[in-house]
């Protein structure tokens, strides 16, 4: 969607009604927030480690480890890429394992890849495959969905990112209200406005807002994600109100994690959807303009009281 084809309007507690326009592409910068160091005493390149590195790939090589005839080892998926010659001597590989590096490799406890990233754990050499899966230092994949983006980073730097190279609108607040306009709104198929970041609670969240089609249905799409991860994103609710001429839908849900892509998100359907005819009905006049205000809300869950305790607005004394 071109950027002078939509108008996005804001307003946030304390902020007056502004105007936003979508970015301009612009070149992404490759992840170079400085990181800390790994813990002391531990040296995740020693020379071991470096034997257990594919000189293909570069990745660790998990068994089965294949060798040629001269010594020279690689992974097995490296393996498959080369035609079953070795890339050091070119010597055919045939199916020798290297049992004495698979040996070496079951003794060796070394640290998490994302150590520089923040990650006290050390594992064993087979354990740190599946922690480093599901570790939580690993790297954010950039949220900004209106373009094809591989940056990748912790929170600091992808705020940073989103802010400085894709221009997205941020807001302090927990509240938002936000208009979304197109003069023909027939014309728009598969089209993302632009994301906003707002920042409350000391967390980062984002609001999408989109048009695609779900089946045959023209249909518009908004839904939030929390920048941080899933088990921390569960603490949190938000709600989205459109409506108008004596009508309204309302979503309440739980935001969805930026470790959940944006298509993914979209593809289960995780947020406020609203047809296009009704969406039009929304905005009154003669149908031809969309004119969408969206309301919302974020808050914090709380802790389930214990039984018997009353806490105001939440519960009723029963009279004697």
């Amino acid at each position: 969607m071109e950027s002078d084809s939509v108008e996005c309007v804001s307003v946030t507690e304390g902020l007056d009604e502004e105007e936003v326009t979508m970015p301009r592409h612009r070149l992404h910068k490759p992840l170079g927030a400085a990181a800390p160091l790994p813990p002391k005493g531990i040296s995740p390149s020693t020379s071991v480690h470096e034997l257990l590195e594919c000189p293909v790939c570069t990745n660790a090589m998990y068994p089965p480890i294949h060798q040629c005839r001269n010594g020279h080892t690689l992974c097995s998926t490296c393996k498959l890429r080369v035609h079953n010659r070795c890339p050091t001597c070119r010597q055919e590989l045939g199916d020798i394992r290297c049992l004495a590096l698979e040996k070496v490799a079951e003794s060796l406890e070394l640290p998490c890849k994302y150590c520089t990233l923040g990650c006290p754990e050390i594992f064993p050499y087979y354990s740190k495959l599946k922690h480093e899966a599901q570790c939580n230092f690993r790297p954010y994949n950039c949220p900004y969905a209106g373009s094809e983006c591989s940056v990748v980073g912790d929170i600091p730097f992808l705020v940073a990112h989103l802010r400085d190279d894709h221009r997205v609108d941020m807001h302090t607040g927990c509240t938002f209200n936000h208009r979304y306009v197109k003069s023909n709104p027939r014309e728009v198929e598969n089209a993302t406005w632009m994301l906003t970041v707002f920042y409350c609670f000391g967390h980062y969240f984002c609001l999408h807002f989109e048009a695609f089609q779900l089946g045959m249905a023209p249909v518009y799409m908004a839904f939030l994600r929390f920048m941080g991860d899933e088990n921390e994103a569960r603490k949190f609710n938000y709600s989205l109100e459109v409506g108008a001429n004596g009508r309204k839908l309302i979503w309440e849900g739980t935001p969805r994690s930026i470790r959940d892509s944006h298509r993914k998100v979209r593809d289960s359907h995780d947020g406020l959807i609203i047809q296009r005819n009704m969406a039009l009905f929304f905005s009154g006049g003669d149908r031809k303009e969309l004119k969408l205000r969206v309301t919302g809300r974020i808050w914090k869950e709380q802790p389930n009281p214990d039984p018997g305790v009353c806490i105001p607005n939440l519960c009723t004394r029963i009279p004697s």
